[in-house]
């Protein structure tokens, strides 16, 4: 066989060898479930535009809420804003079943989004939660904002 031959038989074995799966690589059930973010509509709270999102993660969820600016800063106004102290409250249920729990807590906001954590589940699958978050400032509140997210497993 001359040289040519040669490398044309290995090219032609190694694209065979990487053509068929290795069944020692492909573990039944070992597949890595894809995590999903569910978000609510953004809302106005204490002058701040706030959401509040869903890991989901098989039957596992993770809520949390998020705060950043409303948009561009108005003409003259003092760049960049003093920080300020908010109450931030997040709570989760199960749609027509129990709840996932609530959190209280402090963040102080200057002008990076924050995101404030504190509830992490497993529920059925095919359940539905209910995720509302809140915050309290000086500011009036014009109310939390809230998202229903499906549990796909």
């Amino acid at each position: 066989m001359n040289r040519i031959t040669r490398l044309a038989v290995g090219a032609a074995g190694a694209a065979a060898m990487l053509a068929v799966p290795a069944p020692a690589l492909a573990q039944p059930g070992a597949a890595a479930a894809a995590t999903v973010t569910t978000c609510g509509y953004s809302g106005l709270q204490a002058g701040l535009g706030t959401k509040v999102c869903a890991d989901v993660t098989g039957g596992s969820v993770v809520i949390y809420g998020q705060i950043g600016l409303a948009g561009p800063p108005s003409p003259d106004t003092p760049w960049p804003p003093a920080p300020r102290e908010l109450i931030t409250r997040l709570s989760a249920e199960v749609v027509g079943g129990p709840s996932l729990g609530s959190v209280s807590g402090r963040t102080v906001f200057t002008v990076s989004t924050v995101r404030v954590d504190g509830i992490s589940a497993t529920v059925a699958c095919g359940s539905v939660v209910h995720a509302t978050f809140a915050l309290e400032a000086v500011w009036p509140v014009l109310g939390p904002v809230t998202a229903d997210v499906p549990v796909n497993c």
